[in-house]
């Protein structure tokens, strides 16, 4: 049974997500919030597998919560929901920590599958999109000091030359079969050291690892 939180400033669109979330039989809605504040005490209560995060709340709005609840340690996943793809408020939520977002015109199949998807520790966003909105939103990443290079990130120092090569690919919006075919790798070795790349460096999914390998300048935008 996955266990969501709703989280959306607007009581109609809480009742139209309940409906449907409650028409499946793997699903549980554990609350409702209607804002940021909100969500954040009732993470720590309930601690549902997924936040269903709106992003534009009064007071405290859905980027400010989706850090603090990762930055909690919290399981719960956060999934926001946004207006266009290519929207900064998209991008400054994965940057908060996001597992992901969807468009808030999707088909009710595509939300439905997006929260699954989540709830099991997948990324709910295309690698290759993650790096649009990074090339898009460029200059608002951490500008490294003078003499930081990738070598001496302190985020990377215990990857393999191997795994550095494939979190670069990651960066550059690479799928698994692709790196399975360009770098001669079986799929499953593949899958193998993403998941090691992910336990070492602390990200907690594939679109967290895009941003890291941004952010370490692994990956320079376009």
């Amino acid at each position: 049974m996955t266990t969501v939180l709703i989280v959306d400033d607007q009581p109609l669109q809480r009742f139209g997500f309940r409906m449907l979330l409650e028409s499946q039989d793997d699903m549980a809605v554990v609350g409702e919030a209607s804002n940021g504040t909100e969500a954040i005490r009732m993470t720590a209560e309930l601690h549902p597998d997924v936040a269903l995060m709106d992003i534009r709340m009064p007071g405290l709005d859905g980027i400010e919560a989706t850090r603090r609840i990762v930055s909690s340690g919290d399981r719960t996943r956060v999934l926001i929901l946004t207006t266009f793809d290519l929207d900064e408020y998209a991008y400054a939520g994965l940057r908060a920590g996001a597992s992901g977002f969807l468009i808030k015109d999707a088909q009710p199949e595509e939300l439905l599958a997006g929260i699954r998807a989540v709830a099991t520790g997948d990324a709910v966003v295309a690698p290759s999109l993650t790096r649009r909105l990074l090339d898009a939103y460029a200059e608002h990443l951490p500008t490294p000091g003078p003499e930081t290079t990738p070598a001496q990130d302190p985020r990377l120092t215990s990857l393999t030359d191997r795994e550095r090569e494939i979190l670069t690919v990651v960066g550059q919006g690479w799928t698994n079969t692709e790196i399975s075919t360009r770098l001669h790798l079986a799929e499953s070795t593949v899958k193998t050291h993403v998941s090691r790349i992910l336990a070492k460096t602390g990200s907690r999914d594939r679109i967290q690892a895009v941003i890291l390998a941004y952010d370490t300048r692994l990956v320079k935008p376009s």
